[in-house]
């Protein structure tokens, strides 16, 4: 009996054996087809995002942007150069040379007894940008231009008109400044507000510098054209021609508006300007023929006008600064 039994679970073992492959978790490798089909759906996006990863990297190698920035920098240099783009004199010494007797331009402070004024910052700032050094000289006017034609100086200035006459002995820097001739007469005068009101007294007399243009307007835009007239009293400088009409040794000095506001500010309710402008000119710094500072000094003067540096000494020259204050 024991032994029928034995056989019996024996057979039901083989027979649970025999039918397990048949089960249904056999079925369980389906996910794993499943999960085959999903990987080929990553993979083929895959593809796409390689090929889309190949423009990129094409402008990358163009450096597209590169190209306008280079441009508009070699049209620069080849224009009006920018300030970082201006000649470098590396440090040359520049012998600069003024007469000290035009105020506001050049001239001795009263009050500290240093030279300064326009032309002294203008100068400086052209060779802070250029690189080079100052080396300030005096010189009267009657000699500034010949001495600066035979090269005993590099650069002269002294509100000189820019003319013909003038650049047949010297170079001229592009203009600096724009200046009209007015004339300056003490606060109280009434005699006359005209050059023709002027010219008819004969009792009254100009105050001037030979050799300029101030002296020149006096004698052809004034009076009869006659350089030798009486009438026109010489002095060695404007300071001088000032202090005379300040006396009233002389009854009127042309200058230019700028430098008339300045001799007005150091003498308040001394000294007005009447009439309108009886010239225009064009003031520039002069060089020994040929000289190679001519273009460096141009540009630089150039970049000055374009970045407001020139009008900031006006401001300063003309209308700021009080050379009566204490």
């Amino acid at each position: 009996m024991k032994r029928s039994i034995l056989a019996i679970g024996l057979i039901l073992i083989l027979v649970a054996t025999a039918c397990g492959p048949t089960t249904e978790p056999a079925a369980t490798p389906m996910p794993t087809a499943a999960a085959e089909a999903t990987a080929e759906p990553t993979a083929a996006p895959a593809e796409p995002t390689a090929e889309l990863a190949e423009p990129t990297a094409e402008p990358t190698l163009e450096a597209p942007t590169a190209e306008p920035t280079a441009e508009p920098e070699t049209e620069a240099a080849g224009d009006v150069a920018p300030t970082l783009r201006l000649p470098d004199l590396e440090g040359q010494t520049v012998v600069a040379v003024t007469g000290n007797d035009y105020t506001p331009l050049n001239f001795v402070d009263p009050l500290t007894g240093e030279a300064v004024g326009w032309e002294y910052d203008a100068v400086d700032e052209i060779c802070r940008r250029l690189n080079c050094e100052v080396d300030w000289q005096v010189t009267s006017w009657d000699t500034m231009i010949a001495a600066v034609q035979d090269g005993q100086f590099d650069v002269g200035m002294d509100g000189i008109t820019i003319t013909d006459e003038r650049q047949e002995q010297v170079d001229f820097s592009i203009p600096y400044m724009v200046s009209q001739q007015f004339m300056l007469v003490r606060a109280d005068e009434d005699r006359f507000s005209a050059p023709e009101e002027f010219a008819a007294d004969e009792d009254l007399l100009i105050g001037s510098q030979t050799g300029t243009t101030n002296f020149y307007v006096a004698v052809y835009e004034v009076l009869d054209g006659d350089e030798a007239n009486p009438r026109i009293k010489l002095f060695e400088n404007f300071g001088a021609a000032v202090q005379a009409l300040l006396a009233g040794d002389v009854d009127m000095v042309l200058m230019d508006a700028a430098s008339s506001r300045g001799y007005i500010g150091a003498n308040p309710d001394q000294l007005k300007i009447v009439g309108e402008p009886l010239g225009t000119e064009e003031f520039g710094f002069i060089f020994t023929p040929g000289s190679d500072l001519v273009e460096p000094f141009n540009a630089a003067i150039e970049t000055m006008e374009e970045d407001g540096y020139l009008e900031y000494l006006n401001n300063r020259w003309f209308f700021l600064y009080e050379p009566s204050a204490q």
